[in-house]
């Protein structure tokens, strides 16, 4: 960061507290203004009174006013105190950004005549440069307006009942708190069997796939028959269905059992999944879910939503922190990958 760029940050920093303090301030005078009210209260009840007793309360109800406004002053005068403080330390920085900005000022000048000289020359790279990325550019004019997570849950009657439903309330719930919760569309599907899976993939074009319910420890997934009862989807099988899926997937998220296999091997084909290393339970599965759309809903890097999952668990003294794992293609590196933007808005 140029040190400009830090100036100009303390400057914006400033201002934010000065607007904190201007805010506390009126809260403040705000009260000053509630007590004066109720000592034109007190003071009308004590007119319209001949009882000793009323009288005497009111007075000190108008005492105790006094009180409180000598106090709420004093707090006023201590906030001024620091804004006054605020205003010159924010002179000081904008007098350091004005100052920086002389001077480079003063180095583009000098570096004008030099830039004219390369001009023609840095034409025709730019040319060169532009035919090279016209299909990136083409691509990025086209980006999504918003983004879906297709939600898989499947829960064969014979095997142990999981409640996918309150992990799909938990996953609505916060993705409706987050930023960007006009961005992210949520869409579940019930009671899959292995048909469902693409051409609910064709129907939704889905950015991400989330598969819940459960996981053999062969890296099979479990899905539903035509009688509700278990099927088993191989690792394999999976893998292949996640490769002709959709252009814009991007993630796979395992929220099964025994998944970590099939996450490490779907990288091959989108940028990033998750997937469990061994059983983990219904609880710790809602909580960790809910609590990365979230992060993805605020804005942040699939790193930084995967650990923050892992830490929810531990808000909530969950001892499953180490059973989700991230992987990422090859190529890509999952501080940098946002699977929502500003630029998507």
């Amino acid at each position: 960061m140029q040190i400009i760029d830090i100036y100009r940050s303390n400057v914006t920093r400033k201002k934010n507290e000065i607007s904190r303090l201007m805010e506390q301030k009126a809260k403040e005078q705000k009260k000053i203004a509630e007590a004066n009210r109720k000592i034109h209260s007190a003071q009308r009840q004590i007119k319209a009174t001949k009882n000793l007793t009323t009288i005497k309360n009111r007075q000190k109800d108008i005492y105790k006013c006094y009180e409180d406004i000598a106090k709420i002053e004093k707090k006023i005068a201590d906030i001024e105190h620091k804004i006054v403080q605020r205003e010159k330390q924010l002179q000081n920085e904008q007098k350091k950004v004005s100052n920086e900005e002389a001077k480079e000022a003063k180095k583009t000048a000098k570096n004008h005549e030099q830039f004219q000289r390369e001009q023609l020359r840095s034409l025709q790279n730019v040319n060169h440069k532009l035919e090279e990325h016209s299909e990136a550019i083409s691509k990025l004019q086209e980006l999504p307006k918003e983004i879906t997570v297709l939600f898989f849950a499947s829960n064969p009657r014979d095997q142990v009942q999981l409640s996918l439903d309150e992990e799909v309330r938990s996953i609505k719930e916060m993705i409706s708190k987050s930023r960007h919760r006009d961005v992210v569309k949520f869409e579940s599907c019930w009671a899959v069997r292995p048909g469902d899976i693409l051409q609910h993939i064709n129907e939704y074009e889905p950015t991400i796939v989330h598969f819940s319910g459960h996981g053999s420890d062969a890296d099979e997934l479990v899905l539903m028959d035509n009688h509700g009862q278990t099927k088993l989807v191989s690792m394999t099988a999976l893998v292949q269905a996640m490769s002709v899926a959709n252009d814009n997937l991007r993630m796979v998220f395992f929220n099964t059992c025994y998944s970590k296999n099939q996450a490490n091997s779907v990288v091959e084909h989108v940028e990033c999944a998750i997937g469990m290393n061994t059983s983990i339970t219904d609880h710790a599965a809602q909580v960790f879910s809910a609590q990365f759309y979230s992060s993805i809903g605020f804005g942040l890097s699939v790193e930084k939503a995967f650990k923050q999952a892992k830490a929810s668990l531990m808000l909530e003294g969950i001892a499953e922190e180490d059973t989700p794992d991230l992987f990422v293609k090859n190529e890509f590196n999952a501080s940098d990958i946002f699977i929502v933007s500003e630029d998507l808005e």
